[in-house]
């Protein structure tokens, strides 16, 4: 009996020091992956999400270039977690390719890592770059490829603007100080820097726009011309008209911001005409300045400006449309009317960080009925 019971407390003894151990591996171990880390306190299951690079287009057609021209090659990536990413290395396949890289990304944040090819060899180059980071288990691979000429010329201050491997001279079309009739026309000047043929078109053109391809198909290393009409006729209002078309390498290429090309037309109103009697009768429009200084927001995450209206002719001064050519911009204006001799305050507050990321030139387009200013155009300085 005795025997019986020492055995029944041994038993007792090893079940209570599993119990035990198991109790600790619950509650303090934790599992982990690369991908993710699962861990267990106090019965609880949570997940921590680790690190994720992703890149938008890891091969990229850098172009042509000539012999011993330098040549670089742009890619987009972004720290797709909700940690910091920390990027270890960018190491290129040979000694011929430099690398600009950030050490560090903040959570959710967009970068880009540049690859630049010496061009000491001629013909086809495909060169390489591998990152070795904390966002991925195995390294991510860069491609860039390209040519190099003997001889090449340097496009890059007749063509400053490029939309992958097409160059073109200008990504805003501005059609300023438009008379109801008038037909202007805005030429952008493209180059195939690739090595495939192109067939160029503007898609998603508006009722008042049209516009043509000169030639039809461009072939690599060739320039042409797209020419874009305005039919002022087809406008619909006065003042400031703003829409968007999308330029394409190829027939039924995809919309997106990068072939974005923004448009944007001044129609000008139809004055009464004035002779000498009437036009002394006339409002007159004096304004305090037209350039505002937005060059340094010191520090602050807005800044605003005060320009003064003031009407010196004998008869109503009316603001019939203030408009903006850009977002970053906030107006607002006391009176649309004023007396003869009265005056009013146009307030414009600027915000700092749309301004910086803007790809035209921020104004401010006043209409009035004042015959020596009918249009008065409010340009920020940035």
């Amino acid at each position: 009996m005795k025997q019986m019971k020492n055995m029944k407390r041994l038993w007792m003894m090893r079940v209570i020091v599993i119990l035990f151990a198991l109790h600790s591996s619950l509650f303090n171990v934790q599992w982990s992956m690369f991908n993710g880390q699962w861990s267990m306190f106090n019965g609880q299951w949570s997940m921590v999400r680790a690190q994720k690079l992703v890149v938008t287009r890891d091969n990229v057609m850098a172009g042509r270039t000539g012999f011993c021209q330098p040549i670089t090659a742009t890619f987009e990536l972004r720290n797709k977690s909700l940690r910091k990413l920390v990027i270890e290395s960018v190491k290129p396949d040979c000694g011929c390719t430099a690398v600009e890289y950030p050490k560090e990304v903040g959570a959710n944040d967009k970068f880009t890592i540049k690859m630049t090819y010496d061009a000491r060899q001629l013909g086809h180059f495909q060169k390489m770059a591998a990152i070795v980071s904390n966002g991925s288990k195995q390294p991510v691979y860069l491609t860039m490829r390209g040519i190099v000429l003997p001889e090449m010329v340097d496009y890059s201050g007749t063509y400053p603007l490029a939309m992958g491997e097409l160059l073109l001279d200008k990504n805003v079309l501005e059609y300023d100080d438009v008379n109801k009739g008038d037909e202007p026309v805005q030429e952008i000047h493209i180059f195939n820097n690739g090595e495939k043929t192109m067939r160029p078109n503007v898609m998603h053109l508006p009722p008042y726009l049209s516009a043509t391809v000169k030639p039809e198909t461009l072939e690599p290393g060739k320039g042409g011309t797209i020419a874009v009409t305005l039919n002022s006729d087809k406008l619909r209002d006065f003042g400031l008209t703003q829409t968007s078309v999308y330029l394409a390498k190829q027939l039924g290429e995809k919309v997106s911001q990068d072939n974005e090309i923004p448009v944007s037309t001044v129609l000008l109103p139809h004055l009464q005409d004035y002779n000498e009697f009437t036009k002394a009768l006339a409002p007159q429009l004096q304004i305090s300045t037209t350039e505002i200084d937005f060059s340094d927001f010191e520090g602050k995450t807005k800044k605003t400006a005060e320009v003064i209206l003031y009407n010196t002719g004998k008869t109503t001064l009316k603001i019939s449309s203030l408009q903006l050519f850009t977002t970053g911009l906030k107006v607002t204006l006391d009176k649309q009317s004023l007396e003869p001799d009265e005056t009013t305050t146009l307030k414009i507050t600027g915000f700092a960080a749309e301004l910086r990321n803007l790809r035209s030139k921020p104004r401010i387009l006043m209409i009035t009925n004042a015959p020596d200013k009918p249009k008065v155009v409010l340009n920020i300085r940035l």
